[in-house]
C-alpha cells in the first residue's frame, strides 16, 4: 500500500487518547483523509489539509451517516459517571454512541473498527462501569468487521482538561501496582492503536496494557518503512476477542 491511501474516522478526538491519536494520524503519511466528529470544534493546532472536522450531535449520530464512508474507525469516546451526571447518561456516552458508530461503519462497509475499552470489561460484571464496557465489546464483536481491534488499557495517565481524581491517585501510586494493573500513558494507547490502524491486519484482537506498551515501543509504520518495522518486531499480539 502506498502512502496517503487510507481514510479514517476518529471519535473522541478531544479526549486523552483521541487527541494523541489525531496527532499521530496527522503525522503519518499512510492517511490522506482524517474525519473527526466531535461535540465542540477542534483546537487550531490540528488545522491540516488532511483533517475534516465536523461538530455533531451525538444523540442524533445517524444524521452524520455519510461521513462514515471511510476505511477505518477509531472510537475513543468515554466519560465517567461523575462527568455524565447519571448512570443512564454514562451508558449513553460509553455504550450507545460507540455502538451506533459501529453500526454506521458496517452500513458504510468500513473494514476495521478500533475501540478503546477498559481493563476489566465484562458484560457479566457486578461493577457498572466494567459491565457497560463489556456489553459494548460483546455488541461490537458480533458485527461483521473484517478487522476488529479492542484496546483494554488500565488506568490512563496523561494531562486532561478535567482531571479525574482516581486517575491522579493511581498515577502517583503506579509503582505499587502489579504490572497487569499498572497505569499506562494515554500516548502509549494511542500509539498502539494507530500502529494497528496502519498495519490494518485482518482478524480480531484484544490488547491489554502490556501488549499496548510493547506495540507503542515499535516505530510507527509509515511509507517504505512498514515492511521492515513489522518483520523486526514480530510477532505482534493476536489474541482473540473474548
Amino acid at each position: 500500500m502506498t502512502p496517503g491511501t487510507k481514510s479514517i474516522l476518529l471519535l473522541g478526538a478531544t479526549g486523552l487518547v483521541g487527541r494523541e491519536c489525531l496527532r499521530l494520524l496527522v503525522e503519518n503519511d499512510r492517511f490522506n483523509r482524517i474525519v473527526v466528529l466531535s461535540r465542540r470544534p477542534l483546537d487550531g493546532e490540528f488545522a491540516n489539509p488532511k483533517v475534516e472536522s465536523h461538530v455533531v450531535d451525538f444523540d442524533h449520530l445517524t444524521a452524520a451517516a455519510p461521513l462514515f464512508g471511510v476505511d477505518q474507525i477509531i472510537c475513543a469516546l468515554g466519560t465517567t459517571i461523575g462527568q455524565a451526571g447519571s448512570r443512564d447518561r454514562f451508558r449513553t456516552v460509553d455504550l450507545v454512541y460507540p455502538l451506533t458508530a459501529a453500526h454506521l461503519g458496517i452500513e458504510r462497509k468500513v473494514s476495521h473498527f478500533l475501540l478503546v475499552s477498559a481493563l476489566g470489561a465484562n458484560a457479566g460484571s457486578l461493577l457498572f462501569y466494567n459491565r457497560i464496557k463489556g456489553e459494548l465489546e460483546e455488541a461490537v464483536s458480533a458485527l461483521p468487521y473484517p478487522s476488529l481491534t479492542i484496546a483494554r488499557p488500565s488506568v490512563l495517565v496523561g494531562k486532561r482538561d478535567h482531571p479525574r481524581t482516581g486517575e491522579s491517585i493511581a498515577a502517583a501510586l503506579r509503582v505499587a501496582f502489579p504490572p497487569r494493573l499498572r497505569p499506562i500513558k494515554a500516548s502509549d494507547v494511542a500509539r498502539a492503536l494507530v500502529h494497528q490502524a496502519v498495519l490494518d491486519e485482518p482478524g480480531r484482537r484484544v490488547l491489554l496494557s502490556a501488549e499496548l506498551r510493547k506495540i507503542a515501543r515499535v516505530p510507527l509504520p509509515s511509507g517504505s518503512g512498514e515492511k521492515s518495522a513489522r518483520l523486526e518486531h514480530e510477532p505482534f499480539p493476536r489474541s482473540s476477542v473474548a
